[in-house]
């Protein structure tokens, strides 16, 4: 619509400068034409075809600008514009004092021709300024700005927008990994889901109204302790039937990433390119290196906190208390593992000597 309006606008531009353009001639010129509506009907339409070469020109340009003003990042957009703005305020004060002056009548197009070059020069000379310096302006505005700008120039990526799935929420341990602080961005829950949570809680089965109820007591304390990050997405897609399909269509949609457990979903979100991020993967890479039975050697390095005991590190410096290992400081004997405790302080292994060294 708008190249329509752009070219046909410059149509009639041409077609009247072509018409009314007659009238400039030198009267003698004037005289001279036998049919001057003829004349004139003739330059308007070269002043047409003119307007429409012009038009289609500028749509070209005007389209080259609207994709480069699109790619630009937010920041500099708005610290070239600030830039432009300063650059033609000070044009306007410098070139004051240039109207005032005394002019003969036949240089008056001075005046004219300086208010547009200055204007040109000043507004060019502020665009390039807010390029080398605008980072320093946005900081002044706002401090925060640093991370924006990292953000759109690619040297920061941004936190993507997590969808939560049903089995996501009835799980509950996406409430505590929240509280973790490493689930970063925007968590949203689709309306759909919602819905489904809601099927699942009213159903007749007692097993699944259970968990429904569940998931549904999970989301409100989420709420509750992160409203500013749950927020619940209106979308639906009627052509669409099962929750999952809409899930995988509303992160291509938002190019967000699909929190869930589910390990079917997670299959199908993959191989439609969509970010997943399973909640099972994160538990399985978090599990214990050694579960009860496992052997390592281990040197015993000192005495724990009960007289038997002995304590040895692993390479990587988890503790490891020898029950029965008190008399064994200062050797290297091979352990049998029998628990672990993992704490925010770190992880902690349990272990007992092994048959041969009993014996």
């Amino acid at each position: 619509m708008l190249d329509a309006i752009i070219i046909i606008s410059f149509i009639i531009a041409g077609s009247g400068i072509g018409f009314f353009g007659v009238d400039l001639l030198p009267t003698s010129t004037l005289e001279q034409v036998n049919n001057l509506e003829g004349l004139s009907s003739v330059t308007g339409g070269f002043g047409a075809l003119i307007g429409l070469a012009i038009g289609l020109v500028a749509q070209t340009a005007y389209r080259r600008i609207e994709r480069q003003v699109r790619a630009m990042p937010v920041d500099m957009l708005l610290s070239r514009s600030v830039g432009l703005v300063l650059g033609l305020l000070v044009a306007n004060l410098t070139l004051a004092p240039i109207f005032l002056l005394p002019i003969p009548r036949e240089f008056a197009f001075i005046k004219p021709l300086a208010a547009i070059l200055g204007s040109v020069m000043f507004a060019f000379s502020g665009v390039n300024l807010a390029d080398i310096h605008g980072r320093t302006l946005l900081r002044l505005i706002n401090p925060n700005s640093v991370e924006t700008m990292l953000v759109a120039e690619g040297t920061l990526k941004p936190a993507t927008t997590k969808i939560l799935d049903t089995s996501c929420i009835i799980d509950g341990r996406v409430e505590d990994l929240l509280g973790t602080g490493f689930l970063e961005g925007q968590i949203l829950i689709p309306r759909f889901v919602l819905q489904e949570l809601q099927q699942v809680a009213d159903s007749s089965n007692d097993q699944k109204r259970v968990r429904g109820r569940r998931g549904l007591d999970i989301l409100n304390q989420m709420q509750e302790a992160y409203p500013q990050r749950i927020a619940i997405h209106p979308a639906d897609y009627d052509d669409v039937s099962t929750v999952d399909a809409k899930l995988v269509r509303l992160a291509q949609d938002i190019n967000g990433t699909l929190l869930t457990n589910d390990y079917n979903l997670n299959k199908v979100a993959s191989l439609q390119k969509v970010t997943v991020l399973n909640i099972n993967d994160l538990a399985q890479s978090m599990r214990p290196a050694y579960l009860p039975g496992d052997t390592m050697d281990l040197k015993i390095l000192k005495q724990g906190k009960e007289p038997a005991q002995g304590v040895g590190y692993l390479d990587d410096g988890t503790m490891v208390v020898v029950e029965e290992g008190g008399s064994l400081i200062g050797g290297a004997v091979t352990v049998v593992v029998t628990g672990s405790l993992q704490t925010s302080a770190g992880r902690m292994i349990f272990a007992r000597p092994g048959a041969s060294v009993m014996a």
